[in-house]
């Protein structure tokens, strides 16, 4: 008998990331070290380290969703309000 996390259907993570955000922290990290030898160029290392530290995940959730839930539920989704007079 074989037991698999979520019966296979929670993603797959890696230390505190999801693996998807593993690569994207990869390419950001080498793209990142090449602007900052040969251009001297620091922003794109900060950018990366900022993306890795919001997208840790803790209970399946990061503060990077958080950030998109907010964000979604104050600007961009609009809120339905019913105003009645009721006698």
């Amino acid at each position: 008998m074989y037991i698999y996390p979520d019966n296979l259907r929670a993603k797959a993570t890696l230390w505190l990331w999801q693996l998807r955000d593993i690569g994207v922290i990869g390419v950001g990290a080498l793209l990142s070290v090449l602007a900052l030898t040969q251009l001297g160029f620091v922003p794109p290392i900060v950018a990366t380290a900022v993306y890795a530290f919001l997208t840790i995940r803790f209970e399946d959730t990061s503060i990077l969703d958080f950030i998109r839930y907010a964000c979604a539920f104050f600007i961009g989704k609009q809120q339905i309000y019913e105003w009645r007079y009721t006698e």
